[in-house]
């Protein structure tokens, strides 16, 4: 059974070791399989400026297995879109912030578990840890190949801009609505009936 843990600031004390797995898996996937050379760290690890106590990880876990991750950080500080891909958003109204908008970042599932569920039971964990939380928007940078995959399974994106080329692939910035709708019908492509995180004060032992 997979299951997603909510790890922020107040928790991370409790995950110290799961989260510096998935920065090792993070690395393997977005450098070793996706080939971001920019990413590539001397110790195999994908750390970079967003991974400080802001951050929000929902990692999904089978036993002992760490099988996918995503992590969501405040837009009311500088982040990825406003820092490195500005250029990816058109219009007058700029970035979207705020404090019911969080930029959604880094999201991988594990080679073995791509044709499974472990997708869906992440997507829903995204829109159910939002809604908990108020977070109303959250934006994103994401190759175009990706959009058909989520839009399959319930949800929407609204372009920020048009596609650009990065690292040889057309890339762009959406938003993507939090909604009850939303995470309705990823629950039903995950098969999930109960709630869709494990509570926060869930830990495995360190």
């Amino acid at each position: 059974m997979t299951d997603i843990h909510v790890i922020t600031n107040e928790n991370r004390a409790r995950y110290k070791d799961l989260i510096d797995l998935h920065h090792q898996v993070r690395h393997d996937i977005f450098v070793g399989e996706k080939g971001w050379e920019a990413l590539r760290k001397p110790d195999g690890r994908d750390v970079d400026a967003y991974d400080d106590e802001h951050a929000v990880y929902l990692l999904a876990v089978d036993g002992s297995k760490l099988v996918g991750g995503q992590r969501l950080y405040p837009t009311t500080r500088p982040h990825m879109i406003s820092e490195v891909f500005p250029h990816l958003v058109h219009g007058s109204r700029g970035i979207p912030s705020g404090p019911d908008v969080m930029e959604w970042t880094r999201y991988f599932v594990v080679r073995e578990r791509r044709y499974g569920r472990t997708d869906c039971r992440l997507l829903a964990a995204m829109q159910q840890y939002c809604l908990d939380e108020g977070i109303e928007t959250v934006t994103a940078v994401a190759e175009t190949w990706w959009l058909p995959r989520v839009h399959s399974v319930g949800f929407k994106t609204k372009p920020l801009g048009v596609p650009q080329m990065i690292d040889g692939q057309p890339t762009i910035a959406v938003k993507v609505p939090i909604s009850e709708d939303s995470l309705a019908s990823v629950r039903r492509h995950a098969g999930l009936r109960g709630h869709a995180i494990l509570p926060r004060h869930f830990a495995q032992a360190a």
